[in-house]
């Protein structure tokens, strides 16, 4: 009698294992924050991490994008950043007497939106049309975003100085 096949499901639950046995090697007691990047990362959904400073919430992001190898990039959200920090932005070119598109650091696969409760709503909802349609629309333009692409954004309670609300 020859062994059974291993289920889809074996793979997958040994897959998860072990992902997060590489981020524990980085953060120590956030197993429940782990599955919901995990869940929100294969969902299609975004996360938001709440926490005084100092629990490893950055930490933990950069933690999972570095075991899944996943593109990633960090904006630290403060009160002067500007919705085109980070869905970029038109750049005149006097060589050739033309505009052209840099993007911003939201062309990537994991955004890590360090302490967004510090930036104000509109720098906020620069993020929204990301997140929903996962495009930014740049001077009328609609811009694809990569794929997968997740919002990993933290937050400080919203009792610290210095933080808007969400």
């Amino acid at each position: 009698m020859t062994p059974a096949a291993p289920e889809p499901a074996d793979g997958a639950r040994a897959s998860l294992e072990a992902l997060r046995s590489e981020i524990a090697k980085a953060v120590v007691g956030q197993d429940p924050a782990v599955t919901g990047l995990v869940v929100a990362l294969l969902c299609r959904g975004h996360v938001l991490l709440e926490g005084v400073p100092g629990v490893a919430k950055t930490l933990l992001v950069r933690a999972l994008a570095a075991s899944l190898e996943l593109d990633t990039k960090r904006v630290q959200f403060t009160p002067d950043l500007m919705p085109s920090d980070v869905t970029g932005s038109l750049v005149y070119d006097a060589r050739t007497a033309e505009f052209s598109f840099q993007p911003g650091p939201v062309f990537t696969n994991l955004l890590l939106a360090d302490e967004i409760n510090r930036t104000p709503p509109k720098t906020q909802a620069s993020l929204l049309e990301a997140m929903e349609e996962r495009q930014v629309t740049v001077d009328g333009t609609p811009r694809l975003l990569p794929d997968p692409f997740l919002v990993a954004a933290t937050q400080n309670p919203v009792e610290y100085e210095g933080t808007y609300p969400l």
